[in-house]
């Protein structure tokens, strides 16, 4: 019960803290950085989730080289990641949040988040253990294709941690040329500080976060719960949806003693994103103006549980965690997951105006 405690309950939770404070003051959600994309042509979210992957990716690479990690990308099932990547996009779009979008709005108060956290955790759960269970089963063990050694599949194959490094290091490098070298020279010119350091407090807690600088935080933050994870016995880097499961499993069976290391996560994000919030003066309980809305977002958060457990990943566990290890089945859910998520957003608010 001690290690417990120790490897499982507190690690768990402080990054979850931590991940919760992150995403609430970097605003960060893959809904709204996918969709506004074709609504607005706004690209910062967008930018932030790029970069985040490129850190992580880097920082698997190096701890992988340095055997501090195994790394352990998602089977490829083209059926699974299919279906249930494109489901998990359109219930993104209903809910009005991705995964972890929708986790940190709960700690914010708002209440239609809460609707679609609990059909999320539900569909999950049910899609998991329950009569949605067979449906998932039969496109992951019919579509699954392995290694011969049954090792999942990846880009580069035994070549995947050199490539994670290359592309790692030439992505930020990009990053830093596009980004640092062009902006810093551009206040350079007009005699502004390169780096503004004034007012820092409010900068960090009370002002929204820079896309890069979330992103960095993000990425770093990955690297530690990887570490963490594996010492758990989990052995992957971030994930909301199977703490969610975790945590119905626990109230609806009692058969686990305890809550994995995934779980704690994800109250803690709940937890961090409040305390952000509170720090912030952004915290208050917003309840959808009508019926129709929170049945929307409860039915959201249902496709994104089935999606989820079916394409073996979130857009956290699939996009964000999936992409730097490589995985041919998280690449191929997280592209069903961007393509749902851009059809509805079109169909939903574009069609009918062109």
């Amino acid at each position: 019960m001690v290690i417990d405690i120790f490897v499982v309950l507190i690690p768990g939770l402080i990054l979850g803290i931590i991940f919760g404070f992150i995403l609430q003051r970097g605003r960060f959600c893959m809904n709204s950085a996918f969709r506004d994309i074709i609504l607005l042509k706004e690209y910062k979210l967008a930018k932030s989730v790029a970069l985040a992957i490129l850190v992580s990716m880097l920082g698997f690479a190096i701890m992988s080289f340095g055997g501090i990690i195994t790394l352990n990308p998602k089977q490829f099932a083209w059926g699974a990641n299919i279906v249930g990547g494109l489901i998990f996009g359109f219930g993104m779009v209903l809910a009005a949040g991705c995964a972890s979008g929708t986790t940190y709005r709960v700690g914010e108060g708002m209440m239609g988040s809460l609707v679609a956290l609990l059909g999320y955790a539900g569909g999950a759960y049910f899609t998991k253990f329950g009569a949605l269970n067979s449906i998932a089963k039969f496109l992951q063990d019919n579509t699954k294709i392995t290694n011969p050694d049954g090792s999942a599949l990846t880009v580069f194959g035994d070549l995947t941690p050199i490539f994670m490094l290359i592309i790692g290091i030439a992505g930020i490098a990009l990053v830093a040329y596009f980004w640092i070298w062009r902006e810093l020279r551009a206040k350079k010119r007009e005699n502004k500080p390169m780096f503004d350091l004034s007012d820092f407090g409010q900068k960090a807690f009370k002002k929204g976060w820079h896309w890069a600088v979330t992103a960095i935080a993000i990425g770093i933050l990955a690297c530690f719960a990887y570490i963490s994870s594996a010492a758990a016995g989990r052995n992957y880097p971030l994930g909301i949806t199977g703490g969610w499961v975790g945590w119905n499993k626990y109230w609806n069976t009692g058969v686990d003693t305890t809550l994995g290391w995934e779980t704690w996560l994800v109250i803690g994000i709940v937890i961090g994103a409040f305390i952000s919030a509170i720090i912030a003066k952004e915290f208050k309980l917003r309840t959808p103006k009508d019926a129709k809305t929170i049945l929307i977002q409860f039915i959201g958060g249902s496709a994104m549980g089935f999606g989820a457990v079916t394409a073996m990943g979130c857009n956290i566990g699939n996009i964000l965690s999936g992409f730097p290890l490589l995985s041919l089945g998280s690449l191929l859910s997280g592209a069903f997951i961007i393509l749902g998520c851009w059809l509805l957003a079109y169909l939903l608010f574009m069609w009918r105006k062109d």
